[in-house]
């Protein structure tokens, strides 16, 4: 785990250069297909070395939920073992972690009709508008999603029109233990946690080298379909949702880049409030990277996979 541009996947690789792993991203944007410079999706070449699931698995017209997911990434865990590899899980998408150790929510099935009458009513009347509908049919949701988060903000409505229930109360009645209990497998939690001026250094550099990648017509290709709208949640993506402003003329260039890097560092902001929270993490500092192979031989010697029984 790690804020973003905080080298886990370079990481990652590392170890799978050392270990037999299979890599399961956790990562909600790498999941959409023609997404890959502003999503910072592991390149063609990389990922014939060192395949990742769960890349490449939805159009960016489609959704992809939390419980999907869990069940996609409790398969790849499955996989891994059956075939006596361990399952290495990178990525920066906080909520998928929280998931996957803890368990979700059996919430009711998506409502296709009521999420495109929702997201109508958020282009005609604004997020703002519909969190104050929040506020008042389920007060505890409205104060755990964020007016400017139009996925959980739809999802909760969504889910109170199709069900008469709150979400805040399938919240409560959540289910308890994630994938590794389930499987009986221990779970290690690392992070990758560099120091904050350095990690918004390395945002603002790594966007300037996605526009000089391709980012401009990669987002040109997208927005050419027609099919595809700044409210999706594909297209709310950090990066893409301010290039497509651009693109459509309404901020100049120099605004583009700005909003761009600020929206990164805020979404590095909250990955790092998660993890100064986050339980049993062990935070990977500069001599566990300069000394992996030792690092690596003891976990694999503690037996890091199944649990004693």
């Amino acid at each position: 785990m790690g804020p973003t541009a905080s080298g886990k996947t370079d990481f990652a690789l590392r170890i799978a250069e050392r270990v037999p792993v299979d890599i399961i991203s956790v990562d909600s944007a790498m999941v959409y297909r023609g997404m890959d410079i502003g999503t910072a999706k592991p390149s063609r070449d990389v990922l014939a070395r060192h395949p990742h699931a769960l890349i490449d698995i939805r159009d960016p017209a489609q959704t992809y939920s939390v419980g999907e997911f869990v069940a996609d990434a409790r398969t790849c865990v499955i996989a891994a073992l059956e075939r006596g590899r361990l399952p290495l899980l990178v990525g920066g998408t906080m909520l998928y972690f929280k998931a996957f150790r803890g368990g979700i929510a059996e919430l009711p099935a998506a409502a296709t009709e009521i999420r495109a009458m929702l997201a109508e009513r958020a282009r005609h009347e604004g997020l703002a508008a519909l969190h104050a509908e929040l506020v008042r049919i389920d007060p505890v949701a409205a104060a755990a999603i964020h007016p400017n988060n139009p996925q959980r903000l739809l999802r909760a409505l969504e889910v109170h029109a199709a069900s008469g229930i709150p979400i805040s109360e399938f919240w409560a009645r959540q289910r308890g233990g994630g994938v590794a209990d389930e499987l009986d497998c221990r779970l290690l939690e690392f992070a990758l946690e560099p120091p904050r001026a350095a990690n918004y250094a390395t945002i603002a550099q790594r966007f300037t080298e996605m526009l000089t990648g391709g980012l401009l017509d990669e987002v040109r290709a997208l927005m050419a379909r027609g099919d595809l709208q700044p409210p999706l949640p594909s297209m709310r993506a950090v990066g893409y949702r301010q290039v497509w402003q651009y693109l459509s003329g309404d901020i100049d260039r120099a605004t583009m880049v700005d909003r761009a890097v600020v929206a990164t560092r805020r979404l590095a902001k909250r990955q790092r409030t998660w993890l100064r929270n986050w339980p049993e993490k062990i935070v990977l500092n500069d001599a566990v990277e300069a000394n992996l192979d030792s690092f690596l031989q003891s976990l694999l010697s503690n037996r890091i996979v199944r649990r004693s029984r």
